[in-house]
């Protein structure tokens, strides 16, 4: 359906790059030249890592645990430019006749990774380094915690967090100073996002240690420490969190409460900022992998809300509601019985039960599962009224699970039309089966197992949504109801984050729309709208990939007839990681093409 509009990035790529990847004898004169290429692959991402090592705990990577470059120091800055510029100058000694079909596609994946790097150093965002939703704050916040990828089991684990959160302080210091820079240049957040930010800053300057999250890990020692590690690691964290921690959050939270707030935008889009048009479509670039213009996705958005508009008529007439489809979300946003629960892991417990409820039917449309271990948790209470759910992958040795994080902050009036689409969506087959798989494969190179591309990643996840059917779900209509919502909301997407960065929308106009085309509680699409004005174009990337996936199934369905086997395509669309939209492209249409 949209397929005159997706106009990819990677056109020029030749259409061999994205050709099946199968192991094949190479010519003896090329295996030099193999070797020559994933010996640089690898360095690639061995530097990585060391750019950025918190990257590396996240993959379960422990040698850089204790380190925290600041990545708004001048000297880090230079650093990564001259890391994708010396990358990208490498490429060129690869001729692609050499390189073997899965070379070809990691060349051009790599060449995208270096190209869309360097681009962003065209734009000032590290003059919005902090917001409520997407930085590095809240990840410091779930390392803290102990119960998140920072590993808290020997002394040297506890030693090696006090020595990264030396490199963290530093990073407090600077993003303070580069929001003052900001503001003298015109670069500030609107003030309904800093309204935000600063519970979360003011909920880390509590001075009672037993209440602050970064003293946690003292209160969780491991069996077996004795008691000289015990108080020595205690006094350690005390002076850390007392001294350093409490301070540091003070400082921020009375500067962002007064000084930047006072500076703080009216406006919602980004496009009110210097050169903010230009940040804008790169953005888009950045998180759909191709060349849509803001004017195509928003006109993509209003047709793919009409058409799911007319799916949801069909449902509200099949429970028997007599109103119009506004009133109709009212009434399921509010309906006591889509809010049967009391107590928080309730609402987890049905998270599993959904689980198990598909599982006859997964290996129906999936015959290759992940190994890596998966759990449902509730978010944590820090960030949890700013949150939406989301999933964290494992590790890449599948020792730590992937986790599926679900913010419960009133059970009371917790909703579960669309927690099957949700399930589906972050846990299984989406983000797990995703990026577990990738995480395990044995064929892709090492860079390539921690690559995110928003338009692949999140699209696959969307399109995950509308196997519930198939997958034994979607019995109910009002759960039925909850996967056209979810679909609709990714489709309000498309015109709420065009209006407001490319339409001049403001927050109230996005707000609006959104409540009258979804179901969505007023607070949950107050965050969201909100989440969208950080982080500008990141929420379109869902409905363009689903789309192109969609698009590529149906394609292979009518293409190969009889001999079309789902699984198959399942594996085709995973196992070579997250690729950018065009290259995933080519490489079905190569698949069919041999499949025939």
């Amino acid at each position: 359906m949209i397929k005159r509009i997706l106009t990819v990035v990677y056109l020029a790529v030749v259409f061999t790059a994205c050709k099946n990847e199968v192991t094949t004898k190479e010519p003896e004169a090329n295996v030099d030249v193999s070797a020559k290429f994933n010996k640089m692959l690898d360095n690639y991402y061995e530097e990585g890592l060391k750019l950025n090592p918190v990257q590396a705990t996240f993959a379960g990577d422990n040698r850089f645990n204790d380190q925290f470059p600041n990545p708004l120091a001048d000297e880090t800055v230079a650093k990564v430019k001259a890391y994708y510029t010396t990358y990208k100058e490498m490429l060129d000694q690869f001729d692609d006749a050499s390189l073997s079909a899965s070379e070809k596609m990691s060349k051009a994946i790599l060449k995208w990774e270096c190209d869309i790097n360097l681009e962003a150093f065209k734009f000032k965002k590290e003059y919005f380094p902090i917001d409520q939703m997407w930085s590095i704050n809240l990840v410091a916040g779930q390392l803290a915690s102990g119960a998140s990828a920072q590993p808290f089991e020997t002394v040297e684990d506890y030693n090696n967090w006090l020595k990264r959160l030396e490199g963290y302080l530093e990073w407090l210091t600077s993003a303070e100073s580069k929001m003052k820079e900001g503001m003298q240049a015109g670069y500030v957040l609107p003030k309904s996002l800093i309204t935000k930010v600063l519970p979360q800053l003011e909920a880390l300057t509590v001075e009672d240690l037993d209440k602050h999250l970064f003293y946690t890990p003292v209160k969780n020692f491991p069996e077996g420490f004795s008691e000289e590690d015990k108080k020595q690691l205690t006094e350690a964290y005390t002076k850390m969190v007392s001294e350093k921690i409490v301070p540091a959050y003070k400082s921020l939270h009375k500067f962002m409460s007064a000084e930047y707030m006072e500076a703080g935008r009216a406006s919602s889009g980004i496009s009110d900022i210097p050169n903010g048009a230009d940040l804008y479509k790169y953005q888009i670039k950045l998180y759909t992998t191709t060349n849509m213009t803001a004017d195509e996705i928003h006109e993509l958005g209003l047709s793919e809300v009409a058409r799911i508009s007319a799916a949801m008529e069909k449902i509200k007439n099949e429970v028997g509601y007599k109103g119009d489809l506004k009133s109709f979300f009212d009434y399921v946003r509010t309906k006591k019985e889509l809010m049967p629960f009391k107590d928080p892991q309730e609402v987890i417990d049905n998270f599993n039960a959904i689980h198990n409820r598909m599982k006859p039917q997964i290996e129906k449309l999936f015959d290759v599962k992940p190994k890596t271990p998966f759990e449902v948790r509730r978010t944590e209470a820090f960030r949890e009224k700013s949150a939406s759910a989301e999933y964290n992958p494992g590790s890449l040795d599948g020792t730590r699970p992937g986790i599926f994080y679900t913010p419960i902050p009133d059970v009371t009036k917790y909703n579960t039309y669309s927690d099957e689409s949700l399930f589906l969506h972050e846990a299984i087959p989406g983000h797990h089966y995703q990026i577990s798989l990738t995480q395990e494969s044995k064929d892709l190179p090492q860079f390539r197992k921690t690559l995110w591309y928003s338009g692949y990643g999140e699209g696959w996840a969307l399109y995950s949504e509308s196997l519930g059917k198939e997958l034994g779900l979607y019995t109910d209509p009002y759960q039925y109801f909850g996967m056209l919502g979810a679909e609709m909301h990714r489709a309000v997407r498309l015109v709420v984050d065009t209006g407001l960065h490319a339409k001049g929308w403001t927050r109230e106009q996005a707000i609006q729309y959104s409540l009258d085309n979804e179901a969505e509680s007023e607070a949950g699409i107050t965050s969201e709208i909100e989440r969208y004005m950080a982080n500008p174009g990141q929420a379109l990337s869902y409905k363009i990939g689903q789309l192109k996936i969609r698009e590529l199934r149906a394609k292979a369905e009518v293409a190969l007839g009889d001999k079309f086997d789902i699984r198959e395509f399942h594996n085709q669309v995973l196992e070579t990681g997250c690729v950018p939209l065009a290259l995933l492209e080519d490489k079905i249409s190569t698949w069919i093409i041999a499949s025939k």
